[in-house]
């Protein structure tokens, strides 16, 4: 199974008045570690879009474990993996440390989907690629 692994360091910004990285922002770096994990496999977004011609891999249910707070200035490493394939859809499962100590743990279900009929706000799931899959596997 492909693994990436990514080193934040949390910012003001992500933080609340209290310096405790505020809890969203943990939502903002499961996505753009999903995209990263894509790209090592190959993937960059821009040419996933183009290449299988998809509207996108939006997230359909989130959520997450909180086991110790971080706070400004600590530097975190998510380890961030594919831990389930379905017909249209993946489940994608993201680890935060802190040090050796795990921190975070995110999950997301995401489809892969195209866009459908003549509405082009309308979406459906479609079968994902078996290269797709085979790259992300590892």
């Amino acid at each position: 199974m492909l693994v990436n692994q990514q080193t934040i360091q949390f910012q003001w910004g992500d933080c609340d008045p209290l310096g405790i990285v505020y809890f969203p922002r943990y939502f903002e770096y499961f996505d753009d570690c999903t995209n990263a994990l894509f790209q090592k496999a190959g993937f960059p977004k821009q040419e996933l879009l183009q290449k299988f011609g998809i509207a996108g891999i939006p997230m359909v249910e989130t959520r997450a474990s909180f086991l110790m707070a971080s706070r400004f200035g600590d530097t975190v490493t998510v380890e961030t993996r594919i831990s389930e394939w379905g017909r249209t859809s993946f489940s994608v499962h993201h680890r935060l440390y802190r040090g050796e100590e795990l921190a975070v743990e995110g999950f997301e279900k995401r489809v892969w989907t195209v866009r459908s009929g003549s509405d082009p706000h309308a979406i459906k799931g479609e079968p994902i690629p078996q290269e797709v899959k085979d790259k992300l596997n590892g």
